[in-house]
């Protein structure tokens, strides 16, 4: 099938998600005051190290479970 180039994005722009989230906004402030490194002591027993994939950060599991409890999100 013949293509022409018109089809192609011709620009780029590049954004910053600092920029994006206010500097006052909650998710800012509940990231500055609390500590979550508590969870990787808690977990790390129950990861294997040496069998499987790579698994996702638990803390990054953790947080988009805050963030369906702050926005009233119901699913996983």
């Amino acid at each position: 099938m013949l293509r022409s180039n018109r089809e192609k994005q011709q620009a780029f722009e590049f954004v910053s998600i600092e920029d994006l989230v206010p500097q006052d906004h909650l998710l800012r402030k509940v990231d500055k005051y609390i500590d979550f490194s508590f969870i990787d002591e808690k977990v790390r027993s129950l990861y294997c190290s040496d069998n499987g994939r790579p698994a996702i950060d638990p803390v990054v599991l953790f947080k988009m479970i805050f963030l369906g409890y702050f926005y009233g999100i119901r699913s996983e």
